[in-house]
């Protein structure tokens, strides 16, 4: 029981301590990982080899040494280079449609699955059977005694 609870006592120091290691730089990194690079189509920021994007890179840092707020920085980057920096759309407008097609059919795709089970499943009814030929009712015993 002490060697559990020492277990768990120990599992959540780290787990306190993980967002001291997450980033040890500062947000101006964790913001080039985050945004996409408007020099490289489909790679982020921090990824991006081009002059351009270093350049962008350096003036991130600079803005966090200089005190001014993530979310302003990022404010001020979208409105520079649009929504297209941000790694996913933003849940208004067209936007929203990409957060709600996915789990409409993701519900949909589970629905046939639901339907599609309970028809396998569902018992069906004995066949009616009607009166025997003679001849057939002698096969079939036949083939039972052997």
């Amino acid at each position: 029981m002490r060697r559990r609870a020492l277990l768990w006592l120990s599992l959540a120091g780290w787990l306190a301590a993980a967002p001291a290691w997450a980033s040890p730089q500062g947000w101006a990194y964790d913001l080039a990982d985050e945004l996409m690079s408007p020099y490289c189509p489909g790679r982020t920021l921090s990824e991006c080899p081009s002059p351009q994007a270093q350049t962008l890179r350096i003036w991130l840092v600079t803005q966090e040494a200089a005190g001014r707020p993530e979310a302003e920085v990022k404010d001020e980057l979208v409105e520079r280079y649009g929504k297209m920096i941000l790694p996913a759309p933003p849940p208004a407008g067209f936007g929203l449609a990409a957060y709600l097609v996915p789990v409409v059919a993701f519900v949909a795709g589970g629905a046939l699955l639901w339907v599609f089970l309970r028809r396998q499943t569902r018992e069906r009814p004995a066949a009616v059977a009607g009166p025997l030929d003679p001849e057939l009712a002698r096969l079939v015993d036949e083939e039972l005694s052997r």
